[in-house]
């Protein structure tokens, strides 16, 4: 009996992870696992490079979960690949958001602030899109208020914000996070999937686009 129980454990932890193996490579398909946009965009990276944007906004919970799993890829990011974040804007009260992210990227916060600043929207509740309390928070930080007010009102971040509101148009996003690989493919992930699956969908489409390039 016990032989058997033995059998039967060893039979049914080779099932179990050969179904994960199996979900994980699962093809994807177009309409289910991601959409070609109708007019592709182009790449700011040099072309033998694939794109990767990731368009976001700090107030999305969807956005809040997947950023962990996105940092742990791009801790070993395919060489060929380059990848940038974009903070969405669909209404003005993603605004706010989108200029902290510039002001964070114009004063080299980035690597500092970005984690931090899903942290207290989503697990200390803090409204960082009211900019007396975004304020507060960066000085509490240890951040130079003042540098960083400065920053923030510039003519350079609010460009930035009016090309992430444009871009928002032109790439016909839907909702966020959205992926973007080489200005063609978008993906969300599976519908009703997990950030795993988001992360092998991103994969999958990063090397269909790595074989297209080779093909031409």
């Amino acid at each position: 009996m016990a032989i058997r129980k033995i059998i039967c454990f060893l039979l049914s932890f080779f099932v179990m992870n050969l179904a994960e193996v199996l979900i994980a490579h699962a093809e994807i398909v177009e309409g289910r696992d991601y959409t070609v946009l109708s007019t592709a965009q182009p790449t700011e990276s040099d072309p033998k490079h694939i794109e990767v944007i990731e368009f976001f906004w700090y107030g999305c919970p969807h956005c809040s979960d997947l950023h962990p799993y996105i940092s742990r890829w791009l801790e070993n990011k395919p060489v060929d690949v380059v990848f940038r974040f974009v903070p969405a804007i669909f209404r003005n009260n993603w605004v706010p958001g989108a200029k902290t992210f510039y002001t964070m990227e114009s004063l080299g916060l980035t690597q500092t602030l970005h984690d931090k600043v899903y942290h207290a929207i989503h697990r200390e509740k803090t409204d960082l899109s009211k900019e007396v309390v975004l304020f507060d928070w960066v000085a509490k930080q240890g951040i130079d208020r003042d540098r960083f007010v400065s920053a923030y009102n510039s003519f350079t971040v609010q460009n930035q914000a009016n090309r992430s509101a444009q871009m928002t148009r032109q790439y016909k996003l839907t909702g966020v996070p959205a992926l973007v690989v080489d200005g063609k493919y978008l993906t969300s992930g599976k519908a009703g999937g997990t950030p795993q699956d988001t992360i092998s969908v991103l994969n999958q489409l990063i090397e269909k686009v790595r074989a297209e390039k080779k093909s031409r």
